[in-house]
């Protein structure tokens, strides 16, 4: 089945079978490697991507589910150079084998969206708005995400960091 999907910013038509994920479209059929597999089951977020500007987990939404739509996956956050939440992890020491980095920096690309946007998470004191991004939220908002090495500590400031140069923190 053929579908076009705009790719980091750059239309591409591929032709998959329909029950190929968008992970495995992204990995197997477009080259763009940077996403993980990780468990395939949605439990890690290796494989989170950005559609639309909302971040999913590409092993569990099928590839001819997104026909039209726009995907950022981490070889799309840099524009040129480092965004301020990949130089932020590389200053804070956010990553050890980097397995989970894509999918962390994608994922906190998306959270801090939200948070901007207003969304609250089941950490937020009130469905009001105007979050504060204490370790109880954060810690919340980032919790589809797993780290193998432990490497929070260096992730979470990385996240704080880009926070507060964007006012979302």
């Amino acid at each position: 089945m053929k579908i076009t999907l705009t790719i980091n910013k750059h239309a591409q038509t591929v032709d998959v079978d329909p029950r190929v994920s968008l992970l495995d479209a992204l990995r197997g059929e477009l080259g763009l490697t940077g996403s993980k597999k990780g468990c395939d089951h949605g439990q890690c977020g290796a494989c989170t991507v950005l559609v639309n500007g909302r971040r999913i987990n590409s092993c569990l939404s099928l590839a001819v589910m997104h026909d039209g739509d726009e995907v950022t996956t981490v070889e799309g956050l840099a524009n040129g150079e480092l965004s301020p939440l990949q130089a932020a992890f590389v200053e804070h020491d956010g990553f050890q084998c980097g397995f989970c980095t894509p999918g962390q920096l994608c994922s906190a690309t998306g959270m801090l969206g939200e948070l901007e946007d207003g969304w609250p998470s089941h950490a937020s004191d009130s469905l009001e708005g105007g979050y504060e991004l204490t370790e109880e939220e954060l810690s919340e908002r980032m919790s589809g995400n797993l780290c193998r090495c432990s490497c929070y500590p260096g992730i979470n400031a990385a996240i704080r960091q880009a926070a507060e140069k964007d006012g979302a923190a």
